[in-house]
Parts: C-alpha cells; structure tokens; sequence
C-alpha cells in the first residue's frame, strides 16, 4: 500500500472550479498522504496543448488522475482522456453541464467524472469580455460553488479515491452530477438552504444566456448585452450565496470540513470548537 499517494491534475482551458482543485486537496498544505503536481494547456484546449500536457502527466506515473476543464467534447479534451485511459491511470475528469453527454462513453471508458451544473461558461465574446471581467466573473463563480458547498462535494469525492488507493484498493471513481438537489444537504438552517440553492440555480442558467451570446446571437449589440446580462446573473447569484453562509454563520452552524495531516477530513459546525475526524 502507498505511504503517499501520487496525484496529477491536468488543467485544459478553464471553468470556476480548476483555478484552486490543487489547493482545495490541501487547504493547509500539510497533508501527508499525497504528492500533487499539475500541468496545464493555459486558456486553449486544442488537440497539441492536451497531447502534450497529458503526455507529460503520463510519464510522472500516477497513482491517480484528475483531468479538469470545459469543452469536453473537442478533440483536445476528447484526445486526453484517450491517453488516459489507454494509460490505465485511474481517472476523474470534472467538467460543466455539457460534459453531461459523455457520461455514458466516459463509464464505459472506465473514467470517473464530477459535473458541475452551476460552472457555467463565460461570456466570451470580443466586445463585452476583458481580462478584468474575466477575473471578476470567475471570482463570482468560486464563491457560489464555494458558499453554496459544491467544492466540499468534489473534495469529499475525490478524497474517497484518494483512501482506497492507500489502502491498496481498487477505487470505486465518482460518477457524479451536483445539482441542486445536492446543495440543501449542507446548511442547518432552511433559509440558508434555500438561498444556497436559488444561487446554485441561477448560476446553472447562466449557461443557457452566455450559450446563446456565444454561438447564437451574430448581432453584435444583442449578444453583447446577453453576455452581460449572464454576468449580471452571476454576480447575483454570488450575492445569495454569500447570504446563505451568513446566515449559517448567525446560527453558529456553518460546516466546516478541514483536512488532518494523515488526510482525513474533519467536520465542525460551531465556530469555537475542535474538529472531529469523520469515522
């Protein structure tokens, strides 16, 4: 059995969730139990950029692989889960709604995968997106998936692989979508709940405008003010969802989940007090 297990992440394009999954993995940075590097295509995905950086991940030997981006579909993402699963690594890909098509194919494959239905893509085009709303719009879509307890479920899932490896286990992979029926789950008080998942849900609806002003709409003025309507809706859905941890917070029952050292996640819920391992 693995004293550490060697993790990869493959970082192709980008989605709310890719930015911190390395550091979500260990918040302190003093896990014992894993050893994580990670490459990545930068902002494109095509076919040569995912090549190359999952070539480069195949040849470091790890034990397990998380493969995280949007576009699934194309031929570069499409390319390196081929790698990977030809590669026998045992894999996770985490990805956005679209990516809900492949799930059949990805089972099949014997890939893992965790959807994330409120990662909606940006409103990417010329005359509405600069590098600042770029930056202001995924700091909105990390603080929904934050608040509302969506990167705790993929944390949670992806530790879950993680155990079984050190146990020398053959790891049952996530085949996972977050929804909103997933959200409630982690607040105590209802009216947290319920904000978490209105945010959650107009996060997840951001998709169908930034869709349309992306590959739809060819007016120029029409899918300029559709992007910026989506973007509008993602700051309010970061506006609830920040709303719905303040009121845990005023219940004292905000769930806390850190990592101890050997790994394993502890939960809290009062703020002056000393986490537990979970069992």
């Amino acid at each position: 059995m693995p004293e550490t297990v060697k993790v990869g992440i493959v970082k192709v394009g980008c989605i709310g969730v890719l930015p911190l999954i390395e550091v979500l993995l260990d918040e302190r940075a003093d896990r014992s139990d894993i050893d994580v590097r990670v490459v990545g295509s930068g902002a494109k995905l095509g076919l040569e950029q995912c090549r190359e950086v999952t070539d480069l991940m195949v040849r470091q030997k790890p034990d397990l692989v998380i493969l995280i981006g949007p576009a699934q579909a194309a031929p570069g993402p499409t390319e390196a889960r081929r790698l990977l699963a030809e590669a026998g690594i045992p894999t996770i890909m985490i990805s956005d709604s679209p990516a809900k098509k492949l799930a059949k194919n990805m089972e099949k494959e014997g890939l893992g995968y965790i959807i994330v239905e409120a990662d909606s893509m940006i409103g990417a085009r010329r005359e509405f997106l600069d590098p600042t709303e770029m930056a202001l719009y995924n700091s909105d879509v990390i603080r929904v998936l934050a608040a509302t307890g969506a990167l705790s479920l993929i944390v949670r899932e992806i530790d879950k692989v993680i155990d079984s490896l050190k146990r020398g286990e053959e790891p049952v992979l996530p085949r996972l979508t977050i929804d909103k029926g997933l959200i409630a789950s982690n607040f105590k008080n209802p009216y947290a709940g319920a904000k978490a998942v209105a945010a959650y849900e107009i996060a997840r609806n951001v998709a169908k405008l930034n869709t349309e002003a992306c590959f739809k709409v060819q007016e120029w003025t029409v899918y300029t003010q559709l992007a910026a309507s989506g973007h509008e809706m993602m700051r309010t859905a970061a506006e609830l969802a920040d709303e719905a941890r303040e009121l845990e917070k005023s219940n004292d029952s905000v769930l806390r989940e850190p990592h101890f050292k050997d790994g394993t996640l502890g939960e809290k819920r009062a703020l002056i007090e000393k986490p537990k391992k979970r069992l």
